[in-house]
């Protein structure tokens, strides 16, 4: 797939932005504080915008490049080769989502009060799906219950794994509006919660595999008790709460997986030299190894068969919608979540021991990617999606 000259163009300037100005700082960041860092986060953000190359998936009139989908998901690589570069940029997640949610779906009050300072990168918002009492890989599934009192709804229930909670400025909360609906895809509504609404809290962050986080960088565990919002809160139209979701999840996996074959160059790169500088014995390199030579062959192969994979199922979802991309959306997810944990794995064990360290970027990607199988629907089930459609064209 041919990439045009003016992105082409763009892309280099992001990539020299990520070498001169965010390189240097990301290891500060991820392994010691997020928010003692702020002051030097807000100036790269400065910086990005003087630059004319902040927040590139927005439209002009709202300050950004006014990027298509296609277009935003080569830039979303680059970015993605730093677990900064995305933030740095305003167009990480959950707050990209909540964006191209709110810019539909919203009211122009809340427009006004939230979204336009989302897009300014004033605020930070979050997204509460994920309940710790169910399966998360079945959205209509939940017991966070939103009730009609008036013109108000009050909501009462307990999310997990609500990413960036910390520091945000709302969270946007699907919760069951409608339960005795006979359709069970039209029980749920999204609603806008200002974070510090009375009877939301925040808990705690959850520890990944050792590591708590903080702002951005965390997955919090919220809860809400008779926590009061107007009914103008609501994000669309009361029982949307599932289709919203699923309009919001395909671009998001666009952005994902090219986030994650951004992390896959990242880590290949780290794998090749490391295999050129490190000697078994005087004179003779790792990379002289069969098995070092298998790994980087196969990596870069998974890498541009996984790039041309999901630019194809991005010019799908910008041309015809996320709906006819169905079954390639759930390709791509498991498909790329699983290149990008063979090739961090096979990164880390060319690295040997200093692979397990903190004094590469390897171990933060190995704790937190994993996950990668899991979030925006587990592997089985986008598994189970592509087969039952394959399975049904035999059928008939």
């Amino acid at each position: 797939m041919m990439i045009s000259e003016k992105v082409y163009t763009l892309v280099d300037r992001y990539r020299g932005f990520l070498t001169d100005h965010v390189y240097g700082l990301e290891k500060e960041v991820v392994y010691g504080s997020f928010k003692r860092f702020l002051p030097e986060l807000k100036e790269l953000r400065k910086k990005a915008r003087d630059y004319g190359l902040f927040a590139p998936h927005l439209p002009v009139s709202a300050g950004g490049l006014g990027l298509t989908l296609v277009e935003f998901a080569h830039v979303s690589e680059v970015l993605g080769r730093s677990p900064i570069g995305h933030y740095v940029f305003n167009c990480q997640a959950p707050d990209i989502g909540n964006m191209e949610l709110m810019s539909q779906y919203a009211s122009d009050q809340l427009k006004t009060d939230y979204l336009i300072p989302l897009q300014r990168g004033d605020i930070r918002s979050c997204f509460a799906m994920t309940e710790p009492a169910h399966a998360g890989s079945n959205p209509v599934y939940l017991s966070t219950s939103a009730i009609r009192q008036g013109d108000h709804f009050v909501i009462n229930g307990h999310k997990w794994f609500t990413t960036g909670a910390d520091g945000a400025s709302f969270v946007i909360v699907m919760a069951v509006t409608d339960p005795d609906n006979p359709n069970p895809y039209q029980r749920a509504s999204m609603l806008l919660v200002p974070m510090d609404t009375p009877g939301c809290k925040l808990l705690r962050n959850i520890p990944i595999m050792g590591d708590v986080g903080e702002d951005y960088l965390s997955h919090g565990e919220v809860v809400f008790k008779d926590c009061k919002v107007p009914e103008t809160n609501l994000i669309g139209s009361a029982g949307e709460g599932f289709a919203l979701a699923q309009e919001r999840l395909g671009p998001g996996r666009i952005h994902h997986c090219m986030r994650w074959l951004g992390i896959c160059e990242r880590a290949l790169e780290m794998m090749c030299q490391r295999a050129l500088a490190r000697e078994l014995s005087p004179g003779k390199a790792l990379a002289t190894q069969q098995t070092i030579e298998n790994w980087i062959a196969e990596s870069a192969a998974e890498i541009r068969a996984s790039r041309l994979m999901v630019l194809d199922t991005a010019r799908i979802i910008q041309d015809d919608g996320a709906k006819a991309a169905k079954a390639d959306i759930s390709t791509i997810k498991f498909f790329v979540s699983d290149v990008l944990m063979k090739i961090i794995d096979r990164a880390v064990q060319v690295h040997g021991a200093l692979g397990i360290s903190d004094d590469t970027l390897l171990s933060f990607w190995y704790r937190h990617e994993r996950g990668a199988r899991i979030y925006d629907g587990p592997d089985e089930v986008h598994k189970s999606v592509l087969a039952r459609k394959i399975l049904r064209t035999y059928a008939s």
